[in-house]
């Protein structure tokens, strides 16, 4: 008996054995820097709900967002959060089942400071003083997961590490830097001024005689240059003045070159009605210190408070000296100062 064609394809297609369609789903991979990834298995999900897609897609993840949450965000029933509440299934807040999700052992991490040496954050040591409880940081307050750089005077009011490291719980952030910034050697801060010296506060000095909680950040901030004091400021008490009083250490006002080194401040030429006047500060700094006039007479910056002879002749600015007594009075002796 002869078979036609089309009976021969179709005994043939009974006797081969189906072909299972190709596997359409993965597994998906969440890298962290410092810890194992976190894998979520589409097979284990999709059994749960008869393969139904849709419960996910797009309701809890839009495929074309694909955008990171937080853990904090999940508590809220963002993302995985939707499901894992306690009721559907195990919930994403129960520290006791972070490890069904987060495989391996949390590494050590490690902050790269501009300016100063690393931070090596240990996970085995932390984790060991709470307890293994993960929530102590990971809890959407002190590791919001969003954070990036914080700096030591946001710690030192209670952000990030700042959180127990508030010299209760532990040790404090503020000043302590050895404790974290291991083999730390702070250099020398240049100050540059326009018109005088450049002014170098040594930290070597000064840690010989101070710790740097008695600085910082209560006088100053950790970044240099972040906000710049006038000598005057200094007089009242502020920046070096707090400590430059001359009581704890000689004062700010008048001592120049001990900050200034080399410092030689040049001659001051006013200009006025009657001709420019001079004022030689060589000259004077003969009979003279800096804080004889600085600043109880004269501000330190030139042409920041103006005089008329008036008043100069009843006791102020040069008139403090040039009074007939001390020096030649600015009375009926315009020639001696004005080029005329």
């Amino acid at each position: 008996m002869k078979l036609c064609f089309t009976t021969l394809v179709i005994l043939i297609g009974l006797s081969t054995p189906a072909l299972s369609p190709a596997k359409e789903t993965k597994d998906v991979l969440f890298r962290f820097k410092n810890a194992d990834p976190v894998v979520f298995n589409h097979d284990i999900h999709l059994s749960k709900y008869n393969n139904n897609c849709r419960i996910c897609h797009n309701a809890i993840f839009n495929l074309k967002e694909r955008r990171r949450f937080t853990m904090a965000e999940m508590e809220k029933t963002r993302s995985c959060g939707a499901c894992h509440t306690g009721v559907k299934a195990f919930s994403v807040a129960d520290e006791q089942e972070c490890v069904r999700c987060h495989r391996g052992k949390p590494r050590s991490i490690t902050y790269k400071i501009k300016g100063a040496t690393e931070v090596v954050f240990g996970h085995d040591i932390h984790i060991a003083k709470t307890g293994g409880k993960c929530k102590s940081c990971h809890n959407g307050r002190v590791i919001t997961g969003r954070d990036k750089g914080v700096t030591m005077a946001q710690m030192e009011k209670g952000r990030t590490c700042g959180a127990c490291h508030n010299d209760k719980t532990a040790f404090t952030v503020a000043g302590n830097c050895g404790n974290c910034h291991k083999g730390m050697k702070p250099k020398g801060i240049a100050f540059k001024i326009k018109g005088v010296a450049n002014a170098t506060f040594s930290h070597d000095f000064h840690l010989g005689m101070y710790k740097c909680a008695d600085c910082h950040t209560r006088v100053f901030p950790y970044k240099a240059g972040a906000k710049h004091f006038t000598m005057a400021d200094m007089e009242k008490g502020k920046s070096c003045g707090v400590c430059h009083n001359g009581k704890d250490a000689f004062a700010s006002s008048g001592d120049c070159d001990k900050c200034h080194k080399g410092y030689k401040p040049a001659d001051v030429t006013f200009k006025t009605d009657m001709g420019e006047a001079r004022f030689g500060h060589d000259f004077h700094l003969g009979m003279y210190k800096c804080a004889d006039c600085h600043t109880k007479l004269f501000p330190f910056k030139a042409g920041a408070r103006h005089f008329t002879m008036a008043q100069m002749e009843g006791g102020d600015s040069c008139g403090a000296c040039h009074n007939g007594k001390d020096a030649f009075t600015v009375k009926d002796t315009c020639n001696k100062c004005h080029k005329m």
